[in-house]
């Protein structure tokens, strides 16, 4: 395929960043903590729960309120799991 192919719809060809790299490089940028490995497999799941228990714009929205709350991502998750079985018990 061409470059020109390539750039079709985008205007230019981006390499993709790591996951690991983007979220160490955000948290050293914001000047906090960075993220464990399991804290961040506990907020994907977070938004998981969020996006399959409802739009799926739910997902980042509920990392940000679990964040500003202030409590471990685990227990945020818990919670996030709870609420989307009060929601929907058949699921």
């Amino acid at each position: 395929m061409g470059s020109a192919a390539r750039r079709k719809g985008t205007g230019s060809i981006r390499s993709m960043t790591d996951r690991r790299t983007w979220i160490d490089r955000y948290a050293d940028a914001l000047g906090v903590e960075r993220l464990s490995e399991a804290d961040a497999e506990h907020l994907l799941a977070l938004a998981g729960a969020a996006a399959h228990a409802s739009e799926r714009t739910a997902a980042p929205l509920s990392c940000w309120i679990a964040a500003t709350a202030a409590i471990p991502a685990a227990e945020a998750l818990a919670k996030a799991e709870q609420l989307a079985t009060e929601l929907h018990p058949s699921s």
